[in-house]
């Protein structure tokens, strides 16, 4: 299981919510089955509905047989 929280951490150079949302993408790509809303990220960009595109960008991975995206 991957957790925000983690991802965040272990990138202090992230710096927006649209390259977390590449980072949980590569978790799922790398094999992550779960993933865990234990934070809420702080970015200035971070949209009202996170949760629920955090959870697509993860899933739409999963759902492709985790490939590469062109």
């Amino acid at each position: 299981m991957v957790q925000i929280s983690d991802l965040i951490i272990s990138h202090p150079q992230m710096t927006s919510f649209e390259e977390l949302e590449e980072l949980v993408k590569e978790a799922a790509r790398q094999g992550e089955i779960h993933l865990s809303f234990d934070l809420k990220p702080e970015y200035p960009d971070t949209p009202k509905k996170w949760q629920d595109r955090l959870e697509t960008a993860f899933t739409s991975i999963i759902g492709s047989g985790r490939r590469r995206e062109a």
